[in-house]
């Protein structure tokens, strides 16, 4: 099986208005302020209430984190979200261009010619990405259209 969105939580905790702590399986933990999409997406509108809110728990799988009423979040959308928050476009361009093809870690390391050890890196957000490879994602993605 091809693992090409491996984001998960282990995690969820509620810790002020729309500002969630979520504990990701890799073990890392980030702050995610989601107050922007509550206001924007219709379909979260009960959430403006925080105490609402605040009944945030992890979902199925750690897939999403979730709420009463069938009200979700997904995962994949959370980490894009908090690597934004920290300033980390770079390595959302990264994934998304990974996941838009749906390339694991070794298939995006085999098109990058990199290890897989470093696309791994690139994709939690632990290194930043070099405008060469971000480059080398546009022309891999290109190639792959004109074929």
């Amino acid at each position: 099986m091809i693992e090409t969105k491996s984001v998960r939580i282990s995690s969820v905790k509620h810790v002020a208005d729309y500002v969630l702590s979520v504990r990701w399986v890799s073990r890392s933990t980030t702050r995610i302020d989601l107050r922007e999409l509550v206001y924007r997406l219709k379909g979260l509108k009960p959430l403006r209430d925080v105490r609402m809110f605040s009944t945030v728990a992890k979902g199925e799988g750690g897939h999403s984190i979730a709420w009463p009423d069938d009200l979700d979040v997904g995962a994949d959308a959370l980490w894009e979200m908090a690597l934004t928050q920290a300033g980390r476009d770079d390595a959302v361009e990264f994934l998304r261009w990974r996941w838009r093809h749906g390339l694991s870690l070794t298939q995006a390391a085999d098109a990058l010619g990199i290890s897989r050890r470093q696309v791994a890196y690139y994709a939690s957000g632990k290194h930043p990405i070099p405008k060469t490879i971000l480059l080398a994602c546009k022309g891999w993605a290109a190639e792959q259209k004109a074929a």
